[in-house]
């Protein structure tokens, strides 16, 4: 149960988030639901205490309510970083848990929101990078070090094609090498969850883009070849608490 008297909210007040959530509890009023998302989220960076003491009754909403299972997906997606509750985040556990089984089964009613729900259900099984880095590759671009040369290499996965280049400013990407896709039979781990959950949904464009993004690609500078997302984590993944 949290001590709202220590729950501070962006503003630093304690005392309107519990206020806004009693009055979206009564009925879907966009100005308060708008007023949430920006007491408990910073800049869609941080999340404030307040954003984890709210998630328990934003899941208990997130059935019935858009509003309330997006912010509480935002929520989730931030929980790795610095908030300094996070005593009262393992406390929810169940209620994540519970959150996750909402998720999942949206997806399989294929809605309009899946990347959101998809991204958000990451977050709750601890993939914090992929959560807030996966993009619905139509026009995906993924920004690496080569692990040999330590190039900078460009990774396209969309509608511009699907390859490894050197990005030049003024002539674009060159030296282009098209990206070898991971079969199903080889991905594991997260990249195999991930693949299977979008073929399951029949989300067809998100499963072949999850599948480049786990598979290979080679160095337009050396010539080595590597795993994508093994080196995108490498290169990109924050510094978390």
């Amino acid at each position: 149960m949290a001590n709202w008297a220590q729950m501070y909210d962006w503003h630093f007040d304690v005392d309107r988030v519990p206020e806004l959530l009693d009055r979206v509890e009564r009925e879907d009023d966009g100005e308060a639901w708008a007023e949430l998302g920006r007491r408990l989220i910073l800049e869609r960076d941080l999340v404030s205490p307040a954003g984890i003491a709210a998630l328990p009754r934003l899941v208990r909403l997130a059935p019935g309510s858009t509003e309330a299972r997006h912010l509480a997906g935002e929520i989730m997606e931030r929980a790795a970083a610095h908030h300094g509750v996070d005593d009262l985040l393992g406390a929810s556990a169940d209620v994540i848990t519970e959150f996750g089984a909402l998720l999942d089964l949206h997806m399989q009613s294929r809605p309009a929101d899946y990347l959101v729900t998809f991204r958000a259900l990451l977050a709750v099984k601890e993939q914090y990078h992929w959560a807030n880095v996966l993009g619905d590759f139509t026009d995906d671009f993924y920004h690496l070090a080569c692990p040999h040369c330590a190039v900078e290499v460009t990774i396209a996965i969309g509608g511009y094609g699907r390859y490894s280049a050197i990005r030049d400013w003024n002539l674009g990407d060159v030296d282009r090498r098209d990206l070898r896709a991971a079969p199903a039979e080889e991905l594991s781990g997260v990249g195999r969850w991930m693949h299977e959950l979008a073929v399951r949904d029949g989300e067809d464009v998100l499963a072949d883009g999850i599948a480049h993004l786990f598979g290979k690609a080679e160095c337009p500078r050396c010539g080595s070849v590597f795993v994508i997302a093994d080196e995108y984590a490498a290169s990109n993944r924050p510094v978390l608490r």
